[in-house]
């Protein structure tokens, strides 16, 4: 299984980005699908994350201003990012929990990480 994660840049402060990644590869199904982001000298952080049930999570410090949601067909999740600031700036990762067959657990998988940077 891979993940393939896009949609970040260079945005100005108190603009918007969205993510994406999408998952590949033969997999029987797939649970929680999220979004983490880390910064040089910082341990990795949950942003956003959603279950397959359709229950979501987020961060406070991005509570109101980012949106996650996934589309089961395209084995895909999306993170839409409004109201950026400047300490949004990091790597953001996604992570996907797949269960690669019938009988087998969850296993963890996590993209390549895509490069945010809020500054006017």
């Amino acid at each position: 299984v891979q993940l393939q994660a896009s949609g970040g840049g260079l945005v100005q402060p108190g603009g918007s980005l969205r993510l994406s990644c999408a998952a590949s590869g033969k997999l029987f199904s797939i649970g929680y699908m999220g979004w983490y982001r880390q910064v040089p000298g910082k341990q990795r952080e949950l942003v956003a994350i959603t279950t397959s049930a359709g229950s979501t999570n987020y961060a406070d410090s991005v509570k109101g201003r980012f949106t996650v949601f996934r589309d089961n067909a395209k084995k895909s999740v999306y993170l839409r990012m409004d109201s950026l600031q400047p300490e949004d700036t990091a790597v953001y990762y996604c992570n996907v929990g797949v269960r690669r067959h019938l009988f087998a657990t969850t296993t963890d998988y996590w993209g390549q990480g895509t490069l945010v940077t809020v500054s006017s």
